[in-house]
Formats: C-alpha cells, sequence, structure tokens
C-alpha cells in the first residue's frame, strides 16, 4: 500500500493542537492480539485438533493448502473473537495473529482460508461426522472438569434448555413456531454444572427443526450425557434440573426437579395454599407465595410422583394483584423451599448462558443446509467453550463473572504488533492496557511464564 493513498491515511486537522495523521499502514499489525490467549485454552481441551480428527479428508492430497485442523481453528478462533461469517475471512485471511494461532508465520507465512473455501467446508460435512463432532465436544468439557476437579465432585448438575434460532431465508427444516411468532429454528443447549459452582458450562448444542416441541430429543441427549457422567466422574451423584415442556427424566438413580404445566386439578390442590397467600399479600402490601407439596398422578405415569407446590400472589406498582401458582416433580427428599429456592431456581442463569451464546452469534445459522447450520452451531459452541475457559481462569480478577461480550473486549481485542526474528516470535502489547493484570491471570494460569 503506498503512504500517499487518501483510502488509507486520515487527516483530523485543526482538532487537536498540532495536525494528526492516522495511516492504516502497519502491516505486522493486529486488532486482536488479545486471542493468544484462545490457543492457550485450547490446550487443555484439545478442541480444534480433536474436532478436526472427526471429519473425514476427501480432497486430493496434491491440491490442499488448508488442513481441517487449520480450517476448524480457524472458524473456531474467529467466532470467538466476534467473527461469525465466513465472509469476515477476505479482512483475517493475512493477520498475524491468526496464522500465529494456526502454526503458520505470521508475517512470511501463506494466508488463511477464504470464504469460498470455508463455505465449502460447511457445508461438506455429513451426518455421522457431526455426531461425532457433538461426542467429542461433551466428552471433552466433562473430562476437562473432571480433571480439574481431580475426580472429586459429589454431584452433576444437567441443565437443557432450548432457544430460539430465527431465520430470514430459505433455510432447511426452518418452521414457523406459534409460541415464538416467527421462522425459525429451535436448538437446545445442554449444561453441566459441579458441586455447588455457579457457572454452567456448555457441553451439548443440537439445531431442530421450528416445529418440534422442547421435549425432542431430550431423552437421548440426557442418555449421552449422563453416561459420560459416570465415565468420568464414577459414583457421583446426578441431578438433572429442567423447565416445563421437557420429557420427565428415564434414566435410573437420577435426581431430577421438573417444571410442570398449570392444570386443572393442581390448581384445585393449590387452592388452599393460594388463599393463604392472598391474606399474607393483603396484610403485607407485597408479594408472598407459601409452599406445599402433593403426591400426584397424571395420565400415564407409572405411579405417584412428589409435586413441589409454591402458592404464590405477584404485586407490582399500579398492577392488581396476580395469582401465579408453580408446579416442580422431584424425586428430592428435602423441604419444599430448599428445592425450589436452592435448586430449582439455580437453573434461571442458564437464561444468562443463552444470552451469551447469542452474542457468540449462534444463531448465525444463515445456510441453505440444515446440516451444515449444525455443523455451525458446533463451531460456535467450541468457541463458547473456549470463552469459559478464559472467564474460569480469570478468577479473583476485574474479568471473574465478566459475560462473554465483555471478556472478549476486555482481554482479546488488544492492538498488536508481531515482529518475527531467526529464534523467535515477539507480540507487542499497549503498555496502557487497562486490564493487564487479568490478561497475567489468565495467561499465567493457562501455563504462561514470566520473563
Amino acid at each position: 500500500m503506498s503512504d500517499d493513498s487518501t483510502t488509507q491515511r486520515l487527516l483530523f486537522p485543526g482538532i487537536f493542537h498540532k495536525p494528526v495523521i492516522a495511516r492504516f499502514d502497519q502491516r505486522e499489525g493486529s486488532s486482536d492480539g488479545g486471542a493468544l490467549l484462545l490457543k492457550a485454552a485450547d490446550r487443555h481441551y484439545g478442541l480444534v485438533a480433536g474436532l478436526a480428527s472427526c471429519l473425514r479428508e476427501e480432497r486430493q492430497a496434491g491440491k490442499v493448502d488448508h488442513s481441517l485442523r487449520e480450517l476448524v481453528g480457524q472458524r473456531v478462533f474467529s467466532i470467538a473473537c466476534g467473527y461469525a461469517d465466513t465472509n469476515d475471512s477476505a479482512r483475517l485471511a493475512g493477520d498475524p495473529i491468526y496464522k500465529l494461532l494456526l502454526d503458520r508465520d505470521p508475517v512470511e507465512g501463506r494466508d488463511l482460508a477464504s470464504q469460498p473455501t470455508l463455505s465449502r467446508f460447511e457445508n461438506r460435512v455429513g451426518i455421522k461426522e457431526l455426531y461425532g463432532l457433538g461426542e467429542f465436544l461433551a466428552d471433552s468439557v466433562i473430562r476437562r472438569h473432571a480433571k480439574r476437579l481431580r475426580h472429586r465432585a459429589h454431584c452433576v448438575t444437567l441443565d437443557l434448555d432450548p432457544t430460539d434460532d430465527p431465520t430470514h431465508g430459505a433455510q432447511q427444516l426452518s418452521f414457523f413456531n406459534g409460541h415464538y411468532d416467527t421462522w425459525c429454528y429451535l436448538p437446545v443447549m445442554g449444561f453441566v454444572s459441579f458441586n455447588d459452582e455457579a457457572e454452567q458450562y456448555l457441553c451439548a448444542a443440537v439445531l431442530r427443526p421450528g416445529n418440534v416441541t422442547a421435549a425432542v430429543g431430550a431423552v437421548a441427549m440426557l442418555r449421552r450425557l449422563v453416561g459420560m457422567i459416570r465415565h468420568h466422574l464414577p459414583g457421583v451423584r446426578i441431578r438433572v434440573r429442567l423447565d416445563g415442556g421437557f420429557a420427565h427424566p428415564a434414566q435410573p438413580k437420577l435426581e431430577y426437579v421438573v417444571a410442570m404445566a398449570k392444570n386443572a386439578v393442581l390448581k384445585r390442590v393449590a387452592e388452599t395454599g393460594m388463599r393463604r397467600a392472598r391474606q399474607l399479600s393483603q396484610r403485607s402490601g407485597k408479594t408472598e407465595h407459601i409452599y406445599g407439596e402433593v403426591r400426584y398422578k397424571a395420565g400415564k405415569w407409572p405411579g405417584l410422583r412428589r409435586v413441589i407446590i409454591k402458592a404464590e400472589v405477584v404485586r407490582a406498582v399500579d398492577k392488581d394483584p396476580k395469582d401465579n401458582p408453580r408446579f416442580v416433580i422431584t424425586n428430592m427428599k428435602q423441604s419444599p423451599q430448599w428445592i425450589y429456592e436452592h435448586v430449582y431456581c439455580q437453573r434461571g442463569d442458564v437464561e444468562n448462558r443463552i444470552k451469551e451464546l447469542h452474542d457468540l452469534e449462534i444463531d448465525r445459522t444463515s445456510c441453505t443446509s440444515f446440516w451444515a447450520n449444525q455443523f455451525r452451531v458446533l463451531l460456535t459452541a467450541a468457541a463458547y467453550v473456549l470463552m469459559q475457559e478464559l472467564r474460569l481462569r480469570a478468577a479473583g480478577t476485574a474479568c471473574a463473572r465478566a459475560q462473554v461480550a465483555m471478556l472478549r473486549e476486555r482481554l482479546l481485542k488488544l492492538g498488536a504488533r508481531v515482529l518475527v526474528s531467526v529464534r523467535r516470535v515477539v507480540v507487542h502489547l499497549p503498555a496502557s492496557f487497562p486490564f493487564l493484570p487479568a490478561f497475567r491471570c489468565v495467561a499465567l494460569a493457562l501455563g504462561s511464564a514470566t520473563g
């Protein structure tokens, strides 16, 4: 690029005390210098290499410029940094940091894959390969945290939650969903949490047609995840926590807490508690609730089950009091209040994980092929797993509870200059970086050293 190119230079006359010229001529520069952390995080999972190993190489060896591992890594790392589309590769193919992440010389190495190459890559993945990718992702997450906890977890909680993925084109298996009032897919996400930890770790992401019910595929997913947990953590207590609409757990020796939709019988049973809640709310002028329980059998159930009842009256400013009875099926033995408040309500944090996945644009399912869109979902899930690893390593810093979008802005979006010599690669990062303590803490936790 020539120095006198007006498209690569901006002038700011009359704004500062001296004329300022901004030149876009730093060939060894990158705006994603902190992405080095992603490479360090991937070393603990082996996600990029493992996902690539699930794919079949059907290209002619003499015509391959980009290996499957490089293609998977390019997509996973770029998605984590906020570039969800393959179109972004046109701007990132020559970025020195991304070339460094994929073990190429950051300055002299060949450019990364182009948009057409990545699009062909996404659209060639078959159903069996996708199944293997999903299995590997789930197993690697569970194995990683079992190792982190030294195989001493006493309780593992599984959460499944669907979300809407609106579609705006001719995507296969996109249907109108009356609940969300839009044409969409209806993917379901699986999360696993350990002991009393607050974080729910993504371990499964399955794209589904937009007209399915919440329960479709849930039992099969639970069986696979439970089998992996028992393999890596033998004897651990497993708890399944689900919202309404899911099938009831069919696996033996599982604790479960599952929301249940209201019906006339349960509302009639809850009426005694509701009368008491109305009296309390009327006296206090605030939202009030009380807990109860009943043994209940629905039509197809093999026997009576314990149903927790939360009889609640909700009050809001300038609104009439509103009855809000809630019902939860469980086989746990603790008190109704403890089960509802300390077990079931904690699944509400899964909504924050779903929002983070949307921040990573897991809903960018714009391919025509349904299976290509499923592949995109899995690549985004892998990127999210790496971001969760960064947040885990940021414990005790200003980034410890940051949302993924904020974590990306604080740790990954760093202006960098890359210099290569015969002996080493030096990445120059800004000295005035405000989150340097958090960056240093994460880097050291992921295996870097001072020097």
